[in-house]
């Protein structure tokens, strides 16, 4: 492909920070380009197994580093098409948080209250359930049930999820075919394709370099449909605006190799990685116990241990306490094949392999994993980039060798080993289970939620971006993924990042006006209601339209 394609923004990528961009601006008027270097599958394309070249394998990708590995989403749609669908506000205490830099991580105009109507215009775009007792699986409601027991509390987890729709298929995580989960698929990516935007899967992008004409130009490659490992060619789209949205484990490798071209990069691109401080706890369940001391009893015709996180315990989310000692605890489900990796067996000497361990994955039917969120420290750094895309493919389909070096510090382990050690409290008391956590001896630490490789921030030295999430030195590259949240949120991270990203809209939209797009900025949601535009409009008055 010779010929240079040209459009008036292009967004690489089609999670939460690349769709609701390309919604906006589309809806603006601007011409819109998504690339994705992921396929683009149907409800009825969501495979329920875990077969080599099935769903699972195609819209997932599982980059190991050094110390770091990290699951994200390979598919239009991104993470939200392979989430849990867990939808929490960050806590009011992580905007003042400071970090392992000892100064304010956050830029100064972000606080939770300035925040609050940016994830308002999120809960008007995405249809966010605040679920009921009645919907918590067993599994949850024997999470709440111990918590109690111990003396904690627990509370449904909000959710984009139809519960009305939701058959309990316990596929959650590969896809919903049943279209529950509110995954992007159903509001903003289909309201950007109704204003003229245009999605390009399987194409994975290289860098960036200037254009001609001032703008700039992407490069990428066509990647084969069944092997991601073959390339079938590749091109080039000139734009005005060029948006990052690949995700944490794939911007800063884009951008670290664009520099090249482009020249220096700041010092924090590919710097600062955090994995949201991650970490599980396998309960296998004392059933008998459980019976005795909680009262409850799963019915094996029932069978919900499968559905994704809805009871957590946020008994730690407290801003008095010091920074590192704050967390949270949700109840999880890993399907067999995952947990077969993440399981250790008990005992003095924990271990994944063995007589104990083929023992202990007999009963995975009785686990509960427990997912503890932490403040780490952002130890993550990402090394030279590889020859091509974010990581070394070492398969057909998902999973490649990063760069990323990722070396816990001491107040990290600190915090991991402080929610650990609550978990045990809470389900080993009166012998309801035994619980083991992870271990990052195998294969180090592991996220589903990868953060701040390239965050924003007020200070040059230690943000890749300023507060409107504008890359620094390369005015009209914008990064509105993951990687520009400054740390850890002791929360799952979605709807924080959809806010931002909708809080970043304003600033790409008169970008684009000063580089002669003709685009406006005031849509309303997807659906067509306006309460949370009117909510967020003193906020950008300048740029009505």
């Amino acid at each position: 492909m010779n010929s240079v394609e040209r459009t008036d923004v292009l967004v690489v990528g089609t999670g939460f920070g690349g769709a609701i961009t390309a919604y906006h601006l589309a809806a603006g008027g601007a011409d819109v380009v998504m690339l994705e270097r992921g396929p683009w599958l149907t409800a009825d394309e969501y495979d329920h197994d875990f077969k080599l070249g099935s769903s699972y394998t195609r819209i997932f990708d599982f980059t190991v580093g050094d110390g770091m590995s990290v699951l994200g989403g390979n598919c239009v749609g991104g993470g939200s098409v392979v989430y849990f669908a867990a939808m929490p506000r960050a806590p009011r205490f992580v905007f003042d948080r400071r970090g392992g830099i000892n100064r304010r991580m956050w830029p100064s105009s972000i606080t939770r209250d300035t925040l609050d109507p940016w994830y308002d215009r999120v809960a008007e775009s995405i249809a966010i359930t605040r679920q009921g007792w009645d919907d918590v699986s067993y599994s949850g409601g024997l999470w709440a049930a111990a918590c109690r027991h111990s003396g904690r509390t627990a509370n449904p987890v909000p959710a984009a999820v139809d519960t009305a729709a939701c058959v309990n298929c316990n596929w959650m995580m590969a896809g919903c075919r049943f279209d529950a989960k509110q995954s992007l698929l159903l509001n903003y990516l289909p309201a950007a394709l109704a204003h003229g935007a245009r999605i390009r899967p399987l194409h994975e992008v290289q860098s960036i370099a200037k254009s001609p004409d001032g703008g700039y130009r992407v490069h990428y490659k066509l990647v084969d449909a069944e092997d991601y490992r073959i390339t079938a060619g590749e091109g080039s789209i000139d734009a005005k605006v060029v948006v990052l949205a690949a995700g944490a484990a794939a911007t800063p490798v884009i951008l670290q190799r664009s520099a090249a071209e482009l020249g220096p990069m700041p010092h924090a691109v590919g710097r600062y990685f955090s994995g949201n401080g991650e970490r599980l706890n396998t309960a296998v369940l004392n059933e008998d116990r459980v019976r005795e001391v909680l009262g409850l009893e799963l019915d094996p015709a029932a069978f919900q241990i499968g559905k994704g996180p809805t009871v957590a315990n946020w008994d730690r989310l407290d801003g008095s306490l010091p920074e590192y000692t704050r967390f949270s605890l949700e109840q999880l489900y890993f399907p067999p094949g995952l947990g077969t990796i993440l399981a250790l067996t008990g005992g003095q000497d924990p271990r994944w392999f063995g007589l104990e361990k083929k023992e202990l994955l007999s009963h995975w039917q009785k686990w509960l994993i427990i997912f503890q969120m932490i403040e780490d420290d952002n130890e993550g750094v990402f090394g030279p980039p590889p020859a091509r895309g974010n990581a070394d493919r070492v398969s057909q389909q998902m999973l490649g060798l990063g760069t990323l070096s990722y070396k816990p510090t001491l107040n990290t382990q600190a915090a991991w080993a402080m929610a650990d050690a609550e978990c045990k409290d809470i389900l080993e008391r009166d012998g309801l289970a035994s619980v083991t956590p992870w271990t990052n001896d195998l294969v180090g630490a592991y996220t589903v939620h990868p953060l701040a490789s390239c965050r924003i921030g007020d200070d040059p030295r230690t943000s890749a971006l300023d507060d409107r999430h504008e890359l620094r030195g390369h005015p009209g590259i914008f990064v509105t993924d993951g990687s520009a949240v400054p740390g850890a949120l002791t929360v799952n991270p979605a709807m924080t990042i959809s806010a931002l990203a909708e809080r970043a809209v304003p600033a790409i939209v008169r970008a684009a006006r000063e580089r002669g797009v003709d685009v406006t900025y005031g849509a309303p949601a997807p659906s067509g209601s306006t309460a949370g535009r009117r909510g967020t409009a003193p906020l950008v008055p300048a740029l009505g339209g």
